[in-house]
């Protein structure tokens, strides 16, 4: 992994867990802002890294939801 992709790893990092902390889920959309004054390379990798975090995090609630369901019908 290169530098610029562990960069925005890591930041997507931090950012999902301040917005988790504080329940703002449009707050990637400000970082984006400032990374893109300096560097569409950081930016482009970073939004990246958080649509996949942030798709990840819906597809997991939706598969614990499901398996829920799933186990109380066949119980």
């Amino acid at each position: 992994m290169g530098t610029l992709e562990r960069l925005a790893s890591e930041l997507a990092d931090d950012t999902m867990k301040a917005m988790t902390e504080l329940d703002d889920w449009q707050m990637h959309q400000e970082v984006a802002r400032v990374i893109s004054a300096s560097s569409q390379s950081l930016e482009e990798a970073y939004l990246t890294e958080m649509r996949v975090r942030m798709t990840e995090r819906t597809a997991r609630a939706y598969l614990e939801k499901l398996v829920a369901e799933r186990r109380a019908s066949a119980g």
